[in-house]
């Protein structure tokens, strides 16, 4: 058997235990998808290529399933600005732009928007991808949603140690002029000037940008992401305890966010107070060690700032050496793997361990960065 036709039964198999409810069509619409046009490339590698193709097309599926597969188009799209928004070093340079162009109202999101277009209509690869997706499939959602997967794994690419989206942004600030210099005649000299002057009878510089400004502004943008993100978590488990619990369990966390204590929540919802403390440890467990750990996991860690890979659980760096050294060889194999990136799954592969146990595990991981943090 090939190669590759080794690879599209195990991608089937993966499928038809994480996507049960897709349609046979679309699972072979993606597998094609995610093996790509040459087939017979995978022929030619020697095992270590091999392994490297194979993790390729792992991250590929991993980034539709969680973030796009059947995913409606405005959610995806803004599970894709989410995504790239998060790049700590790239929001810092979009915010210092905009706080430095002629439009200081630019939200971060606005400017990674025009960068994405633009890359989408420009960018060789982009539109060779487009291309193949146009080929895989004629279900409108699904190429959406391969489009949005392609768009994600191309942005985050390591180039010299970067994402290369931060250099697209850069050449992209290149070719936008905003805030620049504009229509220089040609055959005239252009001065540059630093941003700090020093004035002929004083020694300290003067600065010519507005960092008060600046500082403000970047604090305003950073309160709205979280509010945003905050919003996010708390429409996505309302939901949840809608599904899994009840209305009522809906009901009672809107109230509580309101500030309102058990005693009146009780009286709103027309419920005995013991009940309603029963629900409070019931929705308290669904939260911490279901919703959080299991169903929404990347957007709580990011509203958070717990996620492992960017934010270490939240700990200083204090804290996570003092916890790290706590922890056990395994313990620490398992947070290595899963800090590059690997699902559950994969990492129960590696450690010869069923998933539950590995899921087991990291519960326990999380929670115990939890309980540091909360001490502090």
């Amino acid at each position: 058997m090939l190669i590759a036709e080794k690879l599209a039964d195990q991608l089937r198999k993966q499928l038809q235990v994480d996507c049960e409810n897709i349609s046979q069509q679309t699972q072979e619409s993606i597998i094609k998808w995610l093996l790509g046009k040459d087939l017979q490339r995978y022929e030619t590698l020697v095992p270590n290529q091999l392994a490297i193709a194979q993790q390729a097309i792992d991250y590929r599926y991993r980034i539709l399933r969680h973030r796009y597969l059947g995913v409606g188009p405005e959610r995806a799209y803004k599970n894709l600005m989410t995504r790239l928004g998060s790049l700590v070093m790239l929001r810092n340079k979009i915010k210092t732009w905009v706080a430095l162009s002629r439009d200081r109202q630019r939200a971060v999101v606005d400017v990674l928007q025009e960068v994405i277009q633009e890359l989408l209509q420009s960018d060789r690869y982009l539109q060779e991808q487009i291309g193949w997706i146009r080929e895989c499939t004629e279900d409108s959602r699904l190429r959406n949603a391969l489009l949005l997967t392609s768009t994600e794994e191309y942005c985050m690419r390591p180039i010299r140690n970067q994402p290369l989206l931060l250099y697209r942004f850069v050449n992209y600030l290149r070719r936008s002029q905003r805030g620049g210099i504009t229509q220089v005649p040609t055959g005239d000299l252009v001065r540059l000037v630093s941003e700090e002057i020093v004035p002929e009878e004083a020694d300290n510089p003067l600065s010519l940008l507005d960092n008060q400004a600046i500082a403000q502004y970047q604090e305003t943008q950073e309160w709205e992401e979280k509010q945003a993100a905050r919003i996010a978590v708390k429409k996505e488990f309302e939901t949840y305890l809608a599904n899994n619990i009840d209305s009522v369990a809906s009901e009672w966390l809107r109230l509580y966010l309101q500030g309102r204590s058990q005693e009146e929540i009780a009286r709103a919802l027309n419920k005995p107070i013991k009940e309603i403390y029963r629900l409070r440890e019931k929705i308290s467990y669904h939260a911490i060690k279901v919703f959080a750990l299991k169903v929404q996991p990347e957007i709580v860690s990011t509203w958070l700032e717990t996620s492992l890979s960017e934010h270490r659980l939240g700990l200083t760096p204090s804290q996570w050496q003092e916890y790290w050294d706590g922890l056990t060889p395994e313990q620490r194999r398992l947070l290595d793997k899963l800090t590059a990136g690997k699902t559950l799954e994969a990492v129960a592969q590696d450690l010869n361990l069923k998933t539950n146990q590995v899921m087991g595990e990291w519960s326990k991981l999380y929670l115990a960065a939890q309980e540091k943090r909360n001490a502090s």
